[in-house]
Formats: C-alpha cells, structure tokens, sequence
C-alpha cells in the first residue's frame, strides 16, 4: 500500500521522501508497462523528481478516447495485466465518450480511502446514516462512492437512482440524516414531495448534512443558503474528482467552503495554462488548469494529465481542520468556458448572478444556437415556483450581468418547471448547432 495514514494531515515537506520513493516505483512501472506512455514519451525518460515532470509531455482525455477503441476495452494505457482488474467502471460521459475504468484490488482500495478522507472531512462518519443516491450501473460514482462513504463508519443506505417516493418514505422510515448525491438532485426530490406528499415539507424529512458533488456553484453563498432554508441541511461539497483519476480526492470542511486537497502521498498535482501548456506555480490566488499524476496506480496509470478543469488556489497553508495541502475552487471547465467579446465565461460565473434573484429557482441553461465567436451570452433562467416575472426580471438580470462580470446576455426567462430535472450531472452549457 503506497499510502500514508493520514496523509491529507501531514505537510508537503514531510511527505517529500515519500513522494519520492513512490514516484521512483510509479514511473518505472509506467515506464515497462503502459504502451500508451512508451509511445507519448518517444524514450525520453521520465526525472527522478516531480519538480522536473513538466519536461514531460502531457496526456489528455482525447487521448484515452483513441486509446480504448483501438485496444478494447481498457486501451494500450492498461499496465497490469488483464486478470489484475478487480473491478471495471464506465465514466459517465458527460463530456464525450464514455469511458471503461480499470482497478485492481489495490487500487479500489486506495481509492476508497482517500474518498473517505473527504467524506469524513465533509462530517460523514460513525453514527451518522446516509442514504446514497448516485447511478449505481457501472459509473464510479455509484459503487466506489457507497465504499468510500462506508470507509469513515457511517451506516450506508445503498439506494441509486429513481423511486423517488419510495427514497421519501425510506429517509422517515429509517430516519435518515444525510444525503449523497449531485446537488440539483434535490430538486428532483422537492418536485415529487410537493405533488406526491401534499402534506411534507422538505425541511420535515429531518436530513441535517448533504454530500454533494459532481457538479459545480457549491461555493455561492446564495445557493447554499437555499439548502439550508429548504432543507434545514448543511450543504458540503464532499466529493470532487477526476473519474479517470480518483474518483474523489477533495472536499471542503466545516471551517472552509473551498476544497482541500486530500491525497498529495498518491497523487501530484500541477497548474498549467491551459493555451499555452506553461507551467503556473502552486500559490494562493493562482488559476490554470488541474493536471494530475498518479503516485500509486496499477492498472490504468497517468502521467500528467489534463483533467479540463480550470481551478483557483485559495489557500497553501493548513486549514483550523488540520488538514494541510491547498485549498481551491473549481472555476469551470476548459470546454465549458464561453469567450464573449474577449471574456472567459464559465457556468459557475452565470450561477452566481442567477441565484441571486429570489424570482429565479437558481436552475439555469447557457443555449449556443451559433458557433464562436461570441458577442451575447443567451441565457436561459427559470422562474421559482409560485413566482411570477413582472415584466422587467430579463432586463434586470442582463443589467445584473453587466454590471457585475461585464457581460452582455440575452436573458430568456422560463416558466417553473420548465427545465427537465435530473438524477445525474446536470449539462448547463448546450450547444444546438452542428
């Protein structure tokens, strides 16, 4: 096990040999096993320190997407072999083509317990009984979430996806406090409450935590503030990763609403500009792109690959939780940025201005009709139930738009219930044309 107790507590400096000595061991097995790197690296041999990495090419999901159809099912980047693979996952495809995972015993078990490092830093842990709504059928979400969840010594209800009702009664019957899923979830669940238990309120079904993650706008105040007057839960975003990677290697604490980064003896992480690839230091206030390496993986390693998101370095110092490692915000994600009139624009970006309106239920679509370049930013945001548009709202939500990110939007503004709710990730940027 090339894994540290506790090693989302222990200073980088103090976990440098260990690092070291993993990478030795990852990067000579990267380096007789995986034809895909063999082929990327061209001989070039990979340094003996991380610090150096960025003399290596980098790797990305395009290339992964190549990989697998090529050499069925889990691509020329598999570097044990096939009889190693414990366990066989689908990425949920929410970006391209969807994707099969491979883990040994080995790493299942790595995974589950750094997943459960950011559950357990969320408030998860013995005592608490959590039901777990995520898409058990082969997404990594399902399967690899419920044991990461049980690793911090909760109670796991294993329900997945649909029977919403059923999902009611079950959290009064069994008195469930906690809930993990995707945070526009729970809309679904206020929507079959309120035609279906006449009678309930959100806030009576008694959960007091909700785990959330797999989709972004956990940091605005104004979203969670909606949970908590809802639902009377307390938001946490609990469960960020990389499917390809980890499934979830970052939570936020009581004490932080950014994510902290929990698993530096398994895994390093770099900044890039994500136009031009050049490095960016790790320091409080940088953005770029998350590229990560695998420090111990046996089955489908990975050599500083682009992960496509985009995030913001909050913090480097440890965290009143103990936790140390930096601290970030997910900004978007380098396909989902919009340029509009020479400003990067991300869905989070637009979140933040819906939800500020109380008219407004906080769900919301960006609806590209035409290909780039950008000069408006069509947005679609939808009433709140029983709220009513009094003929200015769309005017007031492009002054807002404005006056606050310096963009110009087209605002369209939609009857309540008018956009499909799901039990999945929620797609918020669609693009119509071909």
């Amino acid at each position: 096990m090339s894994l540290v107790h506790d090693g989302h507590r222990i200073a980088l400096s103090d976990l440098a040999s260990h690092r070291h000595d993993a990478w030795a061991r990852q990067s000579a097995h990267v380096a007789a096993h995986s034809a895909f790197y063999q082929g990327l690296w061209d001989g070039k041999v990979p340094p003996a320190d991380l610090e150096d990495l960025p003399e290596m090419p980098l790797s990305d999901k395009a290339g992964l997407r190549l990989s697998q159809p090529a050499h069925p099912p889990y691509g020329d980047y598999l570097a044990a072999p096939r009889e190693k693979v414990s366990r066989m996952h689908r990425t949920s495809g929410t970006t391209g083509q969807a994707m099969n995972l491979a883990m040994s015993a080995r790493d299942c078990e790595i995974t589950e317990i750094v997943g459960a490092r950011a559950q357990a830093l969320a408030g998860l842990g013995p005592g608490i009984t959590v039901v777990h709504c995520l898409n058990y059928q082969m997404w990594m979400g399902g399967l690899t979430d419920h044991m990461t969840l049980e690793r911090t010594g909760a109670t796991v209800v294993p329900f997945g996806v649909g029977a919403t009702e059923l999902l009611v009664r079950t959290i009064q019957e069994v008195g469930i406090t906690a809930i993990s899923c995707t945070p526009s979830y729970p809309s679904v669940l206020e929507r079959v409450i309120a035609e279906k238990f006449p009678n309930l309120s959100p806030a009576d079904l008694g959960l007091k935590l909700g785990l959330f993650g797999g989709e972004a706008g956990l940091d605005d105040p104004s979203y969670r503030q909606r949970f908590r007057d809802t639902w009377g839960m307390e938001p946490r975003n609990s469960n960020y990763g990389v499917s390809d990677v980890f499934c979830n290697f970052a939570a936020q604490c009581a004490h932080d609403t950014v994510l902290h980064f929990v698993a530096h003896d398994v895994l390093h992480a770099e900044l890039i500009n994500p136009e031009t690839t050049d490095p960016i230091e790790i320091v409080s206030g940088a953005t770029g792109e998350l590229v990560l390496t695998h420090l111990a993986r046996d089955c489908q390693p990975l050599v500083r690959f682009r992960t496509g998101d985009i995030i913001t370095i909050d913090a480097t110092e440890p965290c009143r939780c103990g936790c140390t490692g930096m601290r970030f915000r997910v900004v978007g994600r380098s396909d989902d940025m919009i340029v509009v009139r020479g400003l990067n624009m991300f869905p989070t970006m637009v979140a933040a201005v819906v939800s500020e309106f109380a008219e407004l239920s906080g769900d919301y679509r960006i609806v590209l009709d035409t290909p780039p370049p950008h000069h408006v930013l069509p947005v679609h945001a939808e009433l709140a139930k029983n709220r009513t548009d009094d003929g200015t709202l769309a005017h007031r939500l492009e002054q807002a738009f404005k006056a606050k990110l310096g963009a110009t939007i087209r605002a369209t503004i939609l009857e309540p219930g008018t956009l499909p709710v799901t039990e999945g990730k929620t797609k918020r940027v669609i693009r119509s044309y071909s």
